[in-house]
């Protein structure tokens, strides 16, 4: 930094989280303090601060200090000739300035509004909609950059007197807060019955869905960045009621608690738990439970943690004060559909679940689904990323171009790439239904619309029938833009290199359960020698059929039959009599001795899918993962046995020992324990194997909370220094952004 010269005047272009979080009205008071004269102004995506005074140095490092959510990136600084301005003030915002990739993120609601919501003598006590430049919708609202209040669904809301004073008065904290409402001016309740009476507005719309929830009844709530489905978590009744209606035969709910007070008495909680619940982010936090809590046990069956998140609106926390239970608090769909946003669209797609809705006249601008997260090792460790999250910018690439990233077919995201910036979309959900293609579709639509961008790159899966990978194709043609396909588990390692700004080499494990491989079989158990755009497989799991293909990600069995054949036909034909009817114990072994729909693989997830069964845990998966989350729930806090073997040779781990292990095993606990211990060997062997010392883990099998913490502890504890995804999912939530980064380097590693 130059050294400070009273009659120079600084020009500062700071780049971040710095709109729709009040850092202009921090930079004016810091200016104020300062003694200062100049503007701070919203660019498109920047803000650009014009200063001079004695003390003006100062102020390029007092920002680079201002608070959550309030996250400053770069500060680029130049001199320019004194300017004749006197006093410090803030500049209508410059519509004409570039567009930069950074849009606000919604903020989960602040203390000071908490206590205003809460308190009878505020005058905006008992109101749903309270907000300030620390807190309140961002994302889900804004239409446009710069982030200005006319460019959200707000601006159908005329501000009134008292809200036009506190915006405009540098002294208060909603100094330029563009969500600013109250009472009077704006956004208000409406309750719906499901009869189709009359609706209620108000504190009263709000009375009469506490109501409905104390009675048992399902609310479909019109929340921040969609609609929820809330019910009383004490009670079977209604959480058996929702699973039905929802279509969810097992998967865990979330639960929504008053308090981390009211959260202490279901689940454990640290300090690095409690500060991501109580955060600005606010995401689903997966807990370890409290055994007899008192929450119906259909909640998270057959789980020793618990998804929990504390209230993040004022909606939501004067729900949770009237209601005074937990409450399981999820998606607003149909299982796998995407969200609802619109209220004539929740009444027709939620008729047949909810019993009454709480909606508002404050639009949503797009699906904004919640964030979850984990702790893993004092890490955190995402596995949806969503509210609180997107779309912030997660990584920094050389390149001029406009690069268009559609993602995986599970768990879809997208990113884009603009001057330089990988900024991924918020969780999309599955592609299996025409709803969440034309989802995708419209998230592409926004981006490249919300920017005025046209993608010059567009980046697709190897995988020819996934749904992005055909609107990739499309898209490229209509664009007239190069295709870029990228492996699936390259693409996994690649979302890590990206975060953490490397390019390798590294050796990455790519566990997950499918990913199409570049010799055309199912890859899934990958250990990836990887520099930039380039890969080379030097090592898998030992490969094995799937009777059936997609369908043993559902039937865990077919999964056990096919390792059990790998290693011994007749075996895998006894136990298949033993466990399928006998006309389909004939057909699938029929499937494997013929080769016949029966695609061979790789995969790690089938593998602990296969194991499960064989240990007698579960035998489907009724949704992703599910029995592998049984064979990590038995081996948590069990002892490990002897380990069995893992063996590797020219290049391939040899699950044969595992299964033996699974097969003969006296005490299940005990052998789920000593398989996860196995894999964390296996990892740490062809880590020293190959000598490169940085190892990427990515992939939906390093969820698995014991084999992530294992994995780490051993592998730094050897010296090699270990990444993992931490700003975008370790999921395939986090392929897009390994996409976009393959297809940016490869240009210049074409070029060198």
């Amino acid at each position: 930094m130059a050294r400070d010269l009273p009659f120079h005047r600084h020009r500062l272009t700071v780049r971040g989280t710095v709109q729709g979080v009040g850092f202009r009205p921090s930079v004016f008071r810091l200016a104020s303090e300062l003694g200062l004269s100049g503007f701070v102004q919203n660019g498109r995506g920047t803000v650009r601060i014009e200063a001079q005074g004695a003390r003006v140095a100062e102020l390029a490092a007092r920002i680079r200090e201002l608070p959550s959510p309030i996250v400053v990136e770069s500060v680029e600084e130049e001199r320019l000739p004194l300017g004749a301005e006197s006093g410090f003030h803030i500049a209508t915002s410059d519509d004409a300035a570039n567009v930069e990739a950074v849009l606000p993120a919604d903020l989960a609601l602040c203390s000071e509004c908490r206590r205003e919501t809460l308190d009878p003598r505020e005058r905006r006590f008992g109101y749903p909609f309270t907000n300030c430049t620390r807190c309140g919708p961002r994302f889900s609202i804004a239409l446009g950059l710069p982030y200005d209040r006319e460019r959200t669904s707000m601006r159908r809301f005329e501000l009134c007197a008292d809200c036009r004073r506190e915006y405009e008065w540098v002294g208060d904290r909603r100094f330029h807060a563009e969500p600013i409402a109250c009472p009077v001016c704006g956004p208000q309740l409406r309750f719906l019955a499901g009869s189709g009476s009359e609706p209620s507005t108000g504190d009263r719309a709000l009375e009469l869905a506490c109501a409905a929830i104390e009675r048992g009844e399902i609310l479909a709530l019109m929340g921040l960045g969609g609609f929820q489905l809330l019910v009383d978590a004490t009670s079977p009744a209604a959480v058996a009621r929702l699973r039905e209606r929802k279509r969810r035969e097992r998967k865990p709910f979330a639960v929504l608690f008053r308090s981390r007070t009211e959260l202490e008495k279901f689940a454990r909680v640290t300090e690095h738990e409690a500060a991501l619940l109580g955060g600005s982010s606010a995401p689903i936090v997966l807990l370890r439970r409290v055994e007899e809590s008192g929450l119906a046990p259909d909640v998270a069956p057959g789980c020793l943690e618990l998804g929990a998140l504390l209230p993040y609106t004022p909606l939501h926390l004067l729900l949770t004060e009237r209601v005074k239970v937990p409450l399981v608090c999820t998606s607003g769909n149909v299982s796998e559909e995407p969200l609802c946003v619109d209220e004539n669209e929740a009444r027709e797609r939620l008729a047949g679940i909810a019993d009454g809705f709480l909606v508002h006249d404050r639009p949503i601008v797009r699906a904004v689904d919640d964030s979850v997260a984990r702790t893993v090792a004092g890490k955190t460790l995402l596995l949806r990323r969503a509210r609180g999250f997107a779309p912030r910018a997660v990584a920094r690439l050389d390149t001029e171009r406009t690069v268009l990233a559609l993602g995986a077919h599970m768990k879809s995201t997208i990113a884009l790439v603009h001057q330089g910036q990988v900024i991924p979309s918020q969780h999309l959900g599955d592609l299996d239904c025409s709803r969440g293609i034309a989802n995708l579709e419209r998230t592409v639509e926004d981006f490249c619309g919300f920017f005025g961008v046209t993608p010059e790159l567009v980046c697709a899966d190897l995988h020819p029938d996934y749904a992005s990978r055909h609107l990739a194709e499309e898209l490229a043609r209509r664009h007239g833009a190069e295709l870029v396909l990228v492996q699936h588990h390259h693409a996994h390692v690649a979302s890590a290199l990206a975060e953490h700004g490397l390019e390798g080499p590294v050796l990455g494990f790519g566990w997950d359960g499918t990913g199409l491989g570049t010799d055309g079989a199912v890859w899934g158990g990958e250990v990836l020698r990887v520099e930039g755009a380039r890969f080379e497989r030097v090592a898998h799991l030992r490969t094995f059929r799937l009777p059936g293909g997609d369908q043993a990600s559902r039937d865990g069995r077919r999964s056990a039959l096919g390792l059990l054949h790998a290693i011994d036909p007749e075996l895998a034909s006894r136990w298949a009599r033993a466990h399928f009817a006998p006309e389909a114990a004939r057909g699938l072994v029929q499937l494997l001795d013929t080769r016949i729909a029966a695609p061979i693989t790789s995969s790690m997830g089938r593998l602990f899918d296969g194991l499960a069964v064989l240990l007698g845990l579960g035998t489907h998966s009724s949704y992703e993962g599910e029995l592998a989350r049984a064979l990590e729930v038995a081996a948590t806090d069990a002892d490990v046995g002897e380990l069995p073997a893992f063996p590797l040779s020219n290049g391939v781990l040899d699950f044969e020992p595992l299964v033996r292990a699974a097969l003969s095993a006296r005490d299940v606990a005990r052998t789920a324990a000593a398989i996860h211990a196995a894999c964390v060997d296996a990892i740490v062997r062809l880590a020293e194997t190959a000598g490169i010392e940085r190892v990427v883990l990515s992939g939906g099998c390093f969820q698995n909370t014991l084999l992530l913490a294992g994995a780490r502890a051993r592998l730094e504890a050897r010296g090699f220094s270990l990444f993992t995804p931490e700003l975008v999912p370790i999921n395939d939530g986090g392929i897009s952004v390994g996409q976009a980064f393959v297809a940016c380097v490869s240009e210049s590693q074409a070029g060198s």
